[in-house]
């Protein structure tokens, strides 16, 4: 089961600002620390995992930051879920424990299929469809 983890909240929203904020120049961290309150330690290290697997383009220099490497349209919540994911120290409980048959064959695939539901959906939704809301909730851009 997905769990909402802070470095995975801090990865959705950090994308998102760059994402709602980005126009002609690249967001810079700076400015996402101070728009979303999120601690620099973790914003640093989720930017990293995101730019490494291709989510984002880092530009350095005095006016670098991050883009989207494609279009908000091309990327799903869950892209950026999986990615996160990756860098957090957290193992799944589903895989390697010991567990009696009931828990092997009922409960734990019950779980799974959980899961795949919440990764469904969240394929579902795009990062645009996620500007949408952000606007439609009256949301301002910075830029």
């Amino acid at each position: 089961m997905l769990r909402l983890t802070k470095k995975l909240l801090f990865g959705l929203e950090a994308v998102l600002d760059i994402a709602y904020n980005a126009k002609a120049r690249p967001v810079q961290a700076a400015a996402i620390t101070r728009r979303q309150g999120i601690p620099k330690r973790y914003l640093e290290q989720v930017l990293q995992a995101l730019v490494r697997d291709g989510m984002l383009i880092g530009q350095r220099g005095p006016k670098g930051g991050y883009r989207l490497a494609k279009e908000a349209s091309a990327i799903s919540v869950a892209d950026i879920v999986r990615i996160v994911r990756t860098i957090e120290a957290t193992p799944d409980p589903l895989i390697g424990a010991p567990a009696s048959a009931l828990g092997h064959r009922i409960v734990r695939p019950i779980w799974q299929e959980l899961q795949a539901r919440q990764i469904a959906a969240l394929e579902a939704l795009s990062l645009a469809d996620l500007i949408e809301r952000a606007k439609a909730q009256g949301v301002e851009a910075e830029t």
